[in-house]
């Protein structure tokens, strides 16, 4: 078996921890890796618990010497959001202060009809508003098809939608990468949606943006056709980019303040992120000319094997750094804090059980027990 050196340098709450070395047999790429579930035993606590620390980054402060915070104060929201995963009800707690699930989700077919709807009845446990979740987040072309007026496919979409609709709260819609070409059919889709819904709650997914963007999400627009706009103010820094925070407060800063001016508070989710990204110095993944494969032959100084099939195939050692940024309660305490100040009255997270459980006792919704006695919302 071979083994990998793997240096994981850690980011908690925007500061710089130590990075550390762990040894793992073969393990997954950085791409596998990218959205690690970092709040998960096994992953960040067996990795800290298990890992050998190297010599520290300039600049890097020991999570041993970060200061204690004082005891946050329980913040208080209208609503309170939550996406949760068809097949993980379980990982939906009874006292999660939510007041709205968003169930994921249905998809769509080539023909416009929707697939896999999730099972209502699997939450019929739970008190909260329910919301189906349409879904296409890869194949913008299908939706572009799904949305022109000039193909069948629209029709039937709303009515698969709307049948689908009958025993949920609302609808959730979802559909990302969207050119500014199909903004005009976006708009027209969305309000022929909320007038076969009429009194459902319509909602709809909107990238962060810092300022006005000429692209097929516009703010102000969304706000004036559906009920609720839910911003994803995260995916900040992806893995197709360089590594940073999922979701910094002084970017999230910049996406509330936008929001809350071109949709205002009355439709505004700010959306959070419960997960973390990691990135790799290098991912050997691929197909390799055989070139390639003999310049590594020649300068790692590897003698290569045949199989039973005259096949070849050599291993080696190599480094890996993994560098992982990610939240606690802490830090989301920070950016939900910061929305609460000035002015958000939603928040909703993607998704429930990626989170460090220790945010929920931080959250209050005005049906909560403690509400009175934390910093409610104004009236409207």
């Amino acid at each position: 078996m071979h083994f990998k050196d793997i240096a994981i340098t850690i980011f908690l709450a925007g500061m710089h921890l130590s990075p550390l070395v762990v040894y793992a047999a073969d393990p997954a790429s950085a791409a596998a890796a990218e959205t690690m579930d970092v709040s998960t035993p096994g992953t960040t606590a067996s990795l800290l618990a298990s890992s050998t620390p190297a010599a520290a980054a300039p600049g890097a402060v020991s999570p041993t010497s970060l200061p204690i915070p004082a005891a946050p104060e329980i913040q208080t929201f209208r609503e309170i959001w939550a996406y949760l995963m068809q097949t993980e009800e379980r990982l939906l707690l009874a006292d999660t202060p939510v007041t709205d699930i968003a169930y994921f989700s249905a998809r769509i077919n080539v023909r416009g009809e929707l697939y896999g709807i999730p099972p209502i009845a699997r939450l019929a446990a739970s008190s909260a508003r329910k919301h189906l979740v349409v879904a296409e987040v890869s194949n913008p072309t299908l939706v572009h098809f799904a949305l022109d007026p000039a193909f069948p496919l629209r029709d039937r979409l709303l009515d698969s939608i709307a049948a689908a609709a009958a025993p949920y709260d609302g609808v959730n819609i979802d559909f990302e990468a969207l050119p500014l070409s199909d903004a005009a059919n976006f708009y027209d889709f969305l309000r022929l949606l909320k007038r076969r819904l009429g009194d459902k709650v319509l909602s709809v997914c909107v990238p962060g943006r810092t300022r006005p963007t000429n692209d097929a999400y516009d703010y102000a627009v969304l706000a004036a056709i559906v009920d609720r706009v839910f911003v994803m103010a995260y995916d900040e820094h992806w893995s197709g980019g360089p590594a940073g925070p999922v979701a910094s407060l002084r970017w999230t800063r910049q996406v509330v303040s936008w929001a809350l001016q071109a949709i205002g508070p009355e439709k505004l989710i700010m959306g959070l992120p419960f997960y973390g990204r990691a990135w790799g110095s290098s991912n050997p993944a691929g197909a390799y000319k055989h070139s390639r494969i003999s310049q590594m032959l020649s300068e790692r100084d590897v003698v290569p094997v045949r199989t039973d099939e005259d096949i070849l195939s050599f291993s080696f050692t190599d480094t890996i750094t993994y560098t992982v940024y990610f939240d606690d309660s802490l830090s989301l305490h920070r950016r939900i804090s910061h929305f609460r100040s000035v002015g958000a009255t939603m928040i909703g997270f993607w998704r429930i059980g990626q989170e460090d459980p220790a945010i929920w006792p931080l959250l209050a919704t005005p049906l909560s027990d403690t509400a009175a006695t934390t910093n409610a919302p104004p009236s409207e």
